[in-house]
Order: C-alpha cells, then structure tokens, then sequence
C-alpha cells in the first residue's frame, strides 16, 4: 500500500488538473487535502517525501498521536480537521490544526474564537453545510447559513473562508455542490470545500477550491 501511495497521489493530481481545465479554469486553483484520517505514519510518509504538504484528519486525538512527529521531519504541512469538533476538544484544535472545514454550529464557533484569542492564533474555518438536511449529518440548514456566516465572520470575528459540505451518499452530488456555490456566492466566500475520492471531478465543475480525498490515495480503509 505505502509503495504505491505516491503514484496514487500523482494521479490524482493529474486527475483534478484535468478536470480544471474541462471545467475552463485556471490550473493550480484546486488545493488537494489528502485525508490520512486512519492511516499512521508509515503510509503518510511515501505522499509525504513526494512534496505534498496539505493533509486531513477527522479526529483530534488520532492527529495529536501522529502529526507532531511527522511535522517535525517534514516542515510546511497544514494540517485540516475534515471531522466533527467537540468543544472540549477546541483547545485542541487549536493548538494542533491550521483550518478548520467543520464548524457546523454556534457552540463549535464561539469555542473556537475563544481559543484562537487564548492561544493568540488565527486559524482558517470553513463553515459545514448540511446541503441534504440529512438528520444523521452535521451541519447548518442551507436556510441558515446567511445568519451563521454573520455571527461568525462578523460578530466571532472568525477568518471565514468558505463553505463546505458533504452530499447524500445516494443522490447525485452535483446539485448540492450547485447549491453550496450559491450560498458562498451570496455570502460573498470563494472558499468551496466539496469533492471527495468518488466525485471530486464533478466539484471542480461547480467551482470546489479545495477536494478531500483520501482512498484514491491511501487505499482502502480496513473495516473495523
């Protein structure tokens, strides 16, 4: 698996280029997140020594395990939480992350502006949709979003960089990414987290600046 991490990653690359240019965008635009979540040091290093630097973990705790290390041999990662946050962990977050994509409630929101204040550090956030109003998701209610943004961005004070969303897994992704992009638009974010390993191409058509994508580098995740 680890030997042939780095081709993968390579083809994945070579994969979101060229959906840049079918969708007539500027190559380069489209920042990969390699989601490691899962995976430890040994399967990270290969995408690691091939130059990537952008990473996603879900959880906190796995990422306190693993990436301290990692960063110490490999200087320039950034380091993004793609999973749910707890606010007894948004110490945490702070402390070990650069961006944020799931801030999906006003607790979560308020937790981190006090402790990027505490920590005196400034971390990027992506605010999570929930495009399908799906009830075992997080997120907030696309009706909700114009009011969200405006305590966070304006009231919190927090560096809102865009949107993101995960779509239902049964149902065509691309109307929820057209949906996301219009919600950014009218809250004037460029910022659209949406892609992962199955339909990353199709986000880039509807404007995604940044894909998550994990097993189409790493491989298969073991079942637990």
């Amino acid at each position: 698996m680890t030997a042939d991490a780095a081709a993968r990653l390579e083809s994945v690359l070579n994969a979101i280029r060229r959906a840049e240019r079918q969708a007539g965008r500027p190559e380069g635009g489209v920042e990969l997140i390699a989601v490691s979540k899962t995976f430890g040091a040994p399967d990270i290093e290969p995408v690691l020594a091939a130059g990537h630097r952008a990473f996603g973990e879900n959880r906190v705790q796995e990422a306190q395990g693993k990436w301290p290390a990692l960063r110490a041999l490999h200087p320039g990662v950034e380091l993004h939480l793609i999973g749910p946050l707890q606010s007894n962990k948004a110490a945490d977050a702070v402390a070990l992350f650069d961006v944020i994509h799931s801030v999906d409630r006003p607790k979560i929101a308020r937790a981190l502006a006090q402790e990027m204040e505490t920590q005196r550090r400034r971390l990027k956030v992506f605010l999570q949709v929930n495009v399908g109003e799906e009830p075992q998701k997080a997120g907030v209610a696309p009706g909700d979003v114009d009011r969200f943004v405006i305590e966070c961005r304006d009231e919190l004070g927090l560096d809102v960089r865009g949107l993101m969303c995960i779509p239902p897994i049964d149902e065509p992704p691309s109307p929820y990414f057209a949906l996301l992009e219009k919600l950014a638009t009218r809250n004037g974010l460029t910022g659209l987290s949406m892609g992962m390993s199955a339909d990353f191409a199709e986000a880039i058509a509807m404007g995604a600046t940044h894909v998550r994508v994990g097993s189409a580098i790493f491989g298969e995740r073991e079942k637990a």
